[in-house]
Formats: C-alpha cells, structure tokens, sequence
C-alpha cells in the first residue's frame, strides 16, 4: 500500500491554502516571535492560523486522522494547490507568450500544447529559482528539522511569494482591486493582502504578456502583409498568403535565433526573480 502523507503534511498543505486566502500576510515582526511568546504577552493569535491551529488541536485530541479523512483532505488539496501555485508564479506570462509566438508564426500545431507546457515549467524554474532558494531556506529546512512550526514555515514561505508577486504587480492594478475590497490606501508593500494581490498580479502579468505578444506579432505580420501584396500585384489570388509566408517567417525566426531571444528577454522582464 502507498503510504498516505501524516498529519503534519496534511497539516501543511491545509496551511498553505489558509494562507492564500487570507487577509494580510504575517510581517517579520510576527514570524520573528515565537507562538508560545506571543501568547505571554497577550497578543490575539493571528486570524490565519486559527482554522489550522483548530485542525492540530483536533488531531492531537483524537489521534491520527482516518485513512478516508486523510484522502479526502489529500484529493481537495491536490485538486486546487496546482492552480493557485501556478497563478502566483512566472508561468502564466511565460506561457501566454509562447502561445501568442505560436500564433503570431502561423503554426497551428507546432510546438504542441504539451510542449509548450513544459518549456513553460521549466522556464518558471529558472525564473523562479532565487524565490524557491529563499523558501527552502527560510521555511523548508528549518520546518523539516522542527526547527520552526509548520505555521512560521508557511508564512515565511508566503512572504516570500508575496515580495515576487509585489515586484511584478503594476500599481495601477494593485489600487484597482484594493479599491473594489474597500481596503488600503497601504503604507507598506507588506501590508497588502493576498486576496488583493493574487487577482492584481494575474492582471498585470496578462497584460505584459499581451504587450510582449504585441510586439512579437509586428514582424510576422509585416512578412504577411508583403506576401498577400505581391500575390495580388501578381494576380495570384487563388494562392493562400498563409502557405507563401510561413516558409519566410520561419527563416527569419531562425535566422535571428528568435527561441533564445524569446527566453532570454522573457527572464529579464521579471523583476525580483
């Protein structure tokens, strides 16, 4: 039999989407003190963990949670983690533009959507590389050797996602979405809360996408427009202007080693990568 990920995983997991569906993230002041002297110093627990705090009080009161349990929690977790993570990462402009490229050359099928899919992956890596550094150090390791409890661990790992995010968000978005929650004006970038910054930094990222797709397009359709003119000029008006461009269009795109100009200026246009 597989064996199931324990409490403390489960415990993890249910964390992580706490905190992205909470209000505020935890600032270093907080994370910097520890629970037990939190609590001395009569300072209100915060609302992000209260749901989690109940699940560990529950599960340390009643044993280990049932195998049924642990599956049911499992599949809910698995089923929205994925989405939320890609969200907040460098892979929704990484992959809109690659799709834009692929129309913008005039290929329908080439690359395939799977291809396409894992370029973009791993090109999330690469860009995402100082921010996971930064989460295995400051939050994995030190929750792995139970140095920190699995609370610290997820907050400093959503502080650190919450710096990418705030580096990549146009003010203009931030202020739109914090007006439509009724909050802010924020005096610090940490101040403001992940259910304002998740949709800002989705919008923001669409539209560089699009800005960089844009551009893309120029050349590819400048090659379209020259061909469908002399077709005409020619009196080749039966002959489709999409099969005479493509051939040009491909050569000009190898003949400038447009894959690596692509990926290259697709990782230098995201700030605190």
């Amino acid at each position: 039999m597989i064996p199931l990920p324990g409490r403390h995983v489960l415990l993890l997991l249910a964390g992580l989407v706490a905190l992205l569906l909470s209000a505020a993230p935890a600032t270093a002041q907080e994370l910097a003190v520890p629970p037990a002297a939190a609590a001395e110093a009569g300072r209100a627990p915060s609302e992000l963990f209260e749901g989690v705090s109940a699940l560990a009080e529950a599960g340390a009161g009643r044993g280990a949670l049932s195998l049924s349990l642990q599956i049911l929690i499992l599949m809910a977790l698995l089923t929205v983690l994925p989405s939320v993570v890609l969200m907040m990462t460098a892979f929704l402009r990484i992959v809109i533009v690659l799709a834009i490229l692929r129309q913008a050359i005039g290929l329908q099928q080439a690359p395939p959507n799977q291809l396409l899919v894992g370029l973009a992956l791993f090109m999330t890596f690469f860009v995402m590389q100082p921010a996971l550094a930064d989460i295995n150090a400051a939050a994995l390791q030190p929750w792995a050797a139970d140095a920190i409890p699995a609370e610290v661990a997820i907050s400093r790992a959503g502080d650190v996602l919450h710096s990418f995010m705030m580096a990549n968000t146009r003010t203009a978005d931030l202020k739109l979405f914090a007006d439509l929650a009724g909050l802010g004006p924020f005096a610090t970038p940490e101040e403001v809360p992940m259910r304002v910054l998740m949709p800002a930094f989705a919008t923001s990222e669409l539209k560089t996408a699009f800005q960089i797709g844009i551009l893309l397009f120029l050349p590819f359709l400048i090659i379209d427009l020259v061909v469908a003119s002399v077709l005409m000029a020619l009196g080749m008006m039966m002959v489709s202007p999409i099969m005479i461009a493509l051939p040009f269009k491909l050569m000009l795109f190898v003949a400038v080693d447009g894959w690596a100009l692509v990926m290259g200026s697709l990782a230098a246009s995201f700030a605190g990568g």
